[in-house]
Protein backbone atom coordinates (compact mmCIF):
# COMPACT_ATOMS: atom_id res chain seq x y z
CA UNK A 1 0.00 0.00 0.00
CA UNK A 2 1.27 3.52 -0.85
CA UNK A 3 1.23 6.47 1.55
CA UNK A 4 0.31 10.26 0.92
CA UNK A 5 2.76 12.77 1.55
CA UNK A 6 0.74 15.64 3.31
CA UNK A 7 1.58 18.97 2.55
CA UNK A 8 0.38 22.12 4.27
CA UNK A 9 -2.31 24.91 2.67
CA UNK A 10 0.31 27.32 2.77
CA UNK A 11 2.73 25.11 0.96
CA UNK A 12 0.07 24.50 -1.41
CA UNK A 13 -1.21 28.02 -1.88
CA UNK A 14 2.40 29.29 -2.59
CA UNK A 15 2.75 26.41 -4.83
CA UNK A 16 2.30 25.79 -8.49
CA UNK A 17 1.53 22.40 -10.31
CA UNK A 18 1.58 21.79 -13.86
CA UNK A 19 -1.30 20.59 -14.87
CA UNK A 20 -2.49 22.76 -11.53
CA UNK A 21 -3.49 20.30 -8.66
CA UNK A 22 -6.86 20.64 -6.67
CA UNK A 23 -6.03 20.32 -2.70
CA UNK A 24 -8.34 18.71 0.58
CA UNK A 25 -6.93 18.31 4.03
CA UNK A 26 -3.34 18.22 2.98
CA UNK A 27 -3.71 16.08 0.24
CA UNK A 28 -3.16 17.11 -3.65
CA UNK A 29 -5.57 15.97 -5.88
CA UNK A 30 -4.62 15.68 -9.81
CA UNK A 31 -7.32 17.24 -12.12
CA UNK A 32 -8.61 15.15 -15.41
CA UNK A 33 -6.86 16.72 -18.29
CA UNK A 34 -9.30 17.50 -21.23
CA UNK A 35 -8.65 16.44 -24.49
CA UNK A 36 -8.93 18.98 -27.41
CA UNK A 37 -13.15 18.82 -27.32
CA UNK A 38 -12.84 19.79 -23.70
CA UNK A 39 -9.78 22.35 -24.80
CA UNK A 40 -11.87 24.10 -27.17
CA UNK A 41 -14.78 24.30 -25.40
CA UNK A 42 -13.63 25.88 -22.63
CA UNK A 43 -11.82 28.60 -24.52
CA UNK A 44 -15.03 29.10 -26.67
CA UNK A 45 -17.35 29.67 -23.03
CA UNK A 46 -14.59 32.08 -22.10
CA UNK A 47 -14.54 33.68 -25.27
CA UNK A 48 -18.42 33.93 -24.78
CA UNK A 49 -18.42 35.67 -21.02
CA UNK A 50 -15.41 38.09 -22.25
CA UNK A 51 -17.02 39.02 -25.37
CA UNK A 52 -19.96 39.85 -22.87
CA UNK A 53 -19.15 41.15 -19.66
CA UNK A 54 -19.41 44.67 -19.92
CA UNK A 55 -23.14 44.20 -20.94
CA UNK A 56 -23.49 41.60 -18.32
CA UNK A 57 -21.75 43.06 -15.63
CA UNK A 58 -19.71 40.09 -15.28
CA UNK A 59 -16.18 38.69 -15.14
CA UNK A 60 -15.32 35.68 -16.16
CA UNK A 61 -11.69 33.20 -15.44
CA UNK A 62 -10.89 29.92 -16.59
CA UNK A 63 -8.80 27.37 -13.70
CA UNK A 64 -8.93 29.90 -10.96
CA UNK A 65 -8.04 28.63 -7.42
CA UNK A 66 -11.16 28.63 -5.31
CA UNK A 67 -10.98 28.05 -1.43
CA UNK A 68 -13.92 26.83 -0.48
CA UNK A 69 -13.30 25.97 3.34
CA UNK A 70 -9.83 25.44 5.51
CA UNK A 71 -8.13 23.16 3.69
CA UNK A 72 -9.90 22.67 0.83
CA UNK A 73 -9.66 24.24 -2.57
CA UNK A 74 -11.02 23.36 -5.86
CA UNK A 75 -10.38 24.81 -9.74
CA UNK A 76 -13.34 24.97 -12.29
CA UNK A 77 -13.12 24.63 -15.87
CA UNK A 78 -14.29 28.11 -16.43
CA UNK A 79 -16.25 30.46 -13.47
CA UNK A 80 -18.04 33.47 -13.92
CA UNK A 81 -18.24 36.44 -11.12
CA UNK A 82 -20.36 39.67 -10.85
CA UNK A 83 -18.03 42.76 -11.90
CA UNK A 84 -16.20 44.13 -10.47
CA UNK A 85 -13.12 42.26 -10.44
CA UNK A 86 -12.04 41.61 -7.10
CA UNK A 87 -8.44 41.68 -5.76
CA UNK A 88 -7.82 38.72 -4.59
CA UNK A 89 -5.44 36.01 -6.28
CA UNK A 90 -7.66 32.96 -4.96
CA UNK A 91 -11.45 33.50 -4.53
CA UNK A 92 -13.08 32.83 -1.21
CA UNK A 93 -16.68 33.65 -2.45
CA UNK A 94 -18.84 31.28 -4.47
CA UNK A 95 -18.64 32.72 -8.12
CA UNK A 96 -22.30 33.44 -10.08
CA UNK A 97 -21.65 30.20 -12.36
CA UNK A 98 -19.29 27.20 -11.76
CA UNK A 99 -18.38 25.31 -15.03
CA UNK A 100 -17.33 21.74 -15.30
CA UNK A 101 -16.30 20.38 -18.48
CA UNK A 102 -16.28 17.03 -18.69
CA UNK A 103 -13.24 14.90 -19.71
CA UNK A 104 -13.40 11.27 -20.32
CA UNK A 105 -11.51 9.90 -16.88
CA UNK A 106 -14.32 11.70 -15.04
CA UNK A 107 -16.76 9.37 -13.23
CA UNK A 108 -20.44 10.20 -12.21
CA UNK A 109 -19.54 9.70 -8.34
CA UNK A 110 -16.70 12.09 -8.46
CA UNK A 111 -18.75 14.90 -10.54
CA UNK A 112 -21.69 14.36 -8.25
CA UNK A 113 -19.74 14.77 -4.74
CA UNK A 114 -17.73 17.70 -6.65
CA UNK A 115 -21.40 19.38 -7.30
CA UNK A 116 -22.20 18.34 -3.50
CA UNK A 117 -19.21 20.40 -2.16
CA UNK A 118 -20.16 23.53 -4.91
CA UNK A 119 -23.63 23.79 -3.65
CA UNK A 120 -22.67 23.50 -0.05
CA UNK A 121 -19.80 26.54 -0.76
CA UNK A 122 -23.06 28.46 -1.94
CA UNK A 123 -22.53 28.56 -5.46
CA UNK A 124 -25.59 29.22 -7.29
CA UNK A 125 -25.58 27.99 -10.77
CA UNK A 126 -23.10 24.86 -11.71
CA UNK A 127 -23.05 23.74 -15.23
CA UNK A 128 -21.88 20.28 -15.95
CA UNK A 129 -21.29 19.63 -19.37
CA UNK A 130 -20.49 17.18 -21.83
CA UNK A 131 -18.04 18.57 -24.65
CA UNK A 132 -18.63 15.84 -27.09
CA UNK A 133 -22.13 16.32 -27.49
CA UNK A 134 -22.59 19.48 -25.38
CA UNK A 135 -25.16 17.54 -23.34
CA UNK A 136 -25.50 19.52 -20.18
CA UNK A 137 -26.89 19.46 -16.75
CA UNK A 138 -27.70 22.81 -14.21
CA UNK A 139 -27.39 22.41 -10.44
CA UNK A 140 -29.09 25.05 -8.43
CA UNK A 141 -30.78 25.27 -5.07
CA UNK A 142 -33.74 23.89 -6.55
CA UNK A 143 -32.26 21.12 -7.80
CA UNK A 144 -31.04 19.35 -10.99
CA UNK A 145 -31.90 19.79 -14.63
CA UNK A 146 -31.02 18.46 -17.91
CA UNK A 147 -30.54 21.45 -20.36
CA UNK A 148 -33.60 20.43 -22.93
CA UNK A 149 -33.39 23.17 -25.41
CA UNK A 150 -29.26 23.79 -25.41
CA UNK A 151 -29.51 26.67 -23.65
CA UNK A 152 -27.93 27.57 -20.82
CA UNK A 153 -29.17 30.46 -18.72
CA UNK A 154 -29.41 32.06 -15.40
CA UNK A 155 -32.85 33.20 -14.02
CA UNK A 156 -33.17 37.02 -13.70
CA UNK A 157 -29.78 37.70 -15.54
CA UNK A 158 -29.75 38.56 -19.52
CA UNK A 159 -27.23 34.95 -18.81
CA UNK A 160 -27.93 32.51 -22.21
CA UNK A 161 -25.22 30.73 -23.54
CA UNK A 162 -26.51 28.58 -26.67
CA UNK A 163 -24.18 25.70 -26.20
CA UNK A 164 -24.22 24.83 -30.34
CA UNK A 165 -24.16 28.49 -31.39
CA UNK A 166 -20.56 28.45 -29.85
CA UNK A 167 -19.29 27.50 -33.28
CA UNK A 168 -17.53 24.65 -34.79
CA UNK A 169 -16.74 25.55 -38.29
Amino acid sequence: MGTTTLISEETYRRSSYDPDCEYADGVLIERNLGEQDHSWLQAALGAWFFQRRKAWGIEVFTELRHRIRKGRYMIPDVCVILAPRPAEKVFDKPPLIWIEILSPEDRPIRVNEKVRELREFGVPNIWVIDPETFEAEVHTSEGTRTIEDGILRVPGTAIEVPLRDLGRD
